[in-house]
């Protein structure tokens, strides 16, 4: 990552800590089920929503900016690069379709202690880490899909700088008024 430019290397950073927040989240809390004005009576895991989808898009996502990385500047990486961003949008599928609507439902839960309780789902931890793991991977993962490698390697001034990085100065004719036109 030393020779990637300064954006492109927090867009990786980006995508790697995202993908992280998908992997943490399959194994934390993501509901718990609370009747009005008591405590948590349950937990559910993001396993027990949808298995391991997010866990395996996740690791799929690592695996692909290790391509991206390595095969930077060709097409191979450009096309690892828009896997991941499709990794973070299936994701988000998963997150919008199966988790989302479920928020603040309020269902019956048999509990041992009282029969029949009527419990609300409040989202924790994992069902934020879950969101934003799955935003985060694929808005980074389409900008790093749109990166360009820098041409300056190959002779080409790119953005007005030299090869060195100093900005080349440029001088424009000035037309200057007189008091008299």
């Amino acid at each position: 990552m030393k020779n990637l430019p300064r954006t492109e290397s927090l867009l990786v950073l980006a995508c790697a800590a995202a993908a992280a927040m998908l992997g943490v989240s399959q194994f934390t809390d993501i509901f718990h089920l609370t009747p009005p004005g008591g405590e948590a009576l349950k937990a559910i895991q993001a396993s027990d929503q949808h298995g391991y989808a997010t866990l395996v898009l996740a690791i799929f996502a690592l695996l692909l900016l290790v391509v991206s990385i390595a095969f930077r500047g060709e097409q191979l990486g450009q096309v690892a690069a828009v896997a991941i961003a499709v990794c973070g949008l299936v994701a988000l599928l998963i997150f919008l379709i199966g988790d989302l609507p479920k928020v603040n439902n309020i269902g019956t839960l048999d509990d041992p202690r009282q029969s029949f309780i009527d419990a609300e789902a409040k989202p924790v931890a994992g069902f934020w880490l879950e969101l934003v793991g799955a935003l985060v991977l694929t808005v980074c993962g389409a900008a790093l899909a749109t990166m360009r490698p820098d041409r300056t390697e190959s002779g080409e001034s790119h953005g007005g700088r030299s090869h060195d990085g100093v900005v080349a100065e440029t001088v424009t004719p000035r037309l200057e008024r007189t008091r008299g036109d």
